[in-house]
């Protein structure tokens, strides 16, 4: 095989860029009617067939579409490898020109441009050079361009129902160092249960929010002896905050129901049973103490991220990047959660690389053009090694 490095093109990486920026794939979950995935899917499934992949094309519900492809070995069964980006954004309110791609100063400007057109340009790129280079290799590369990670992440948990691999890289923006954890969350509603009555009958009307007044002083307390863990040494401590708080219909009226959501978030080796139990225990002192009525549901429960520091994948992109940089990348934690977790639950050594930039959700967001090209002959150089079994 030829040095897949050397194969990675440049004005191919860029021209590529901001041909996926200039796509409104903003995630219709976020903003209702908006375009979704559908057009940037095909966009990157026609890049993949030109050069060569297999390409399959996935909808976990309708109109959400992944895309996957595939470059195989011929050299009989080896490793795979995949190399993760979902095409998906959030919104543009507020943004002047939103799709532009503008190249300015060595920066490709407009909404996904860092989270995470950029990686996933990378990827695409990545995965041409391994084409490009001609030999037979054993093994194979997977390509996953997957929807919805900007909310529920159906893209990726389809994927994972027909594919797997034996390592990934998921291309989140690090500025190109090496992520090997991040925090999970677990989000959780609890709801009080007062008795409607005129704002005049004290002796009938029984006060919800006031109810939920007594969970939320008892949360407080909860937040401040969750920070005072010990902290996870790329990560810090875990949180917990009490964004949405709902209750009553008439200032003359008592609020016969109120709903907050919580969200906790959590570190390596904690579990949203964990979490969920710590608020349950609250509920059952109040319970005791008073005439006190309450539940707890759990919505959503995404687990935290952690990769061994020696692992297969680590030490091939430490390699591929001490070749292509000139250095080893520093371990990084991030708070954010990613789709890397989702991957790692399904027993694939997993680790996260991407590119330079800023404005993640931001009126402003660009991504530095040469981190790109850089992260594109990375990713090359670390599949073609894993892949080679070196």
């Amino acid at each position: 095989m030829s040095d897949p490095e050397a194969n990675v093109d440049p004005d191919d990486t860029l021209r590529l860029l901001r041909d996926l920026v200039r796509i409104d794939s903003v995630n219709p979950r976020l903003v209702e009617g908006a375009a979704g995935e559908a057009e940037v899917a095909a966009h990157v499934a026609g890049e993949l067939r030109d050069a060569g992949l297999e390409v399959e094309t996935r909808e976990a519900t309708p109109g959400r579409v992944s895309v996957v492809g595939r470059l195989r070995g011929d050299l009989g069964a080896g490793p795979s490898f995949m190399l993760n980006a979902h095409t998906d954004t959030v919104g543009v309110e507020d943004m002047e020109d939103p799709f532009s791609a503008e190249l300015r100063d060595g920066r490709v400007y407009g909404r996904g441009a860092y989270d995470m057109k950029g990686g996933l340009a990378a990827c695409i790129e990545a995965a041409k050079a391994l084409a490009r280079a001609g030999a037979p290799f054993p093994g194979e590369l997977v390509v996953a361009a997957v929807a919805d990670e900007e909310h529920s992440s159906v893209g990726t948990a389809d994927v994972l129902t027909e594919y797997s691999a034996d390592a990934a890289v998921v291309t989140e923006p690090t500025g190109l160092e090496l992520c090997t954890a991040h925090k999970g969350f677990a989000w959780m509603e609890v709801r009080t249960e007062g008795r409607a009555a005129h704002g005049s009958q004290f002796e009938v009307g029984r006060d919800a929010n006031m109810r939920m007044g007594r969970v939320l002083s008892r949360l407080e307390e909860l937040e401040r002896e969750v920070r005072s863990r010990d902290p996870h040494p790329l990560l810090g401590p875990p949180s917990l905050h009490a964004p949405l708080l709902r209750g009553g219909t008439g200032i003359s009226t008592y609020a016969d129901r109120c709903t907050l959501r919580i969200e906790r978030r959590t570190v390596p080796g904690e579990t949203g049973e964990q979490v969920a139990g710590e608020v349950e225990a609250i509920l059952d002192d109040l319970r005791e103490a008073s005439d006190f009525e309450a539940s707890l549901e759990t919505l959503l429960v995404r687990s935290p991220f952690e990769v061994d520091g020696d692992a297969g994948v680590v030490r091939a992109l430490e390699d591929a990047s001490e070749r292509v940089l000139g250095r080893t990348p520093e371990h990084v934690g991030e708070n954010p959660w990613m789709d890397s977790a989702l991957l790692a639950d399904a027993g694939i050594e997993t680790a996260v690389l991407g590119p330079r930039g800023a404005g993640a959700h931001a009126e402003e967001e660009w991504v530095e053009v040469e981190s790109v090209i850089d992260l594109a002959r990375i990713l090359s150089v670390a599949a073609a090694d894993y892949l080679a079994g070196d």
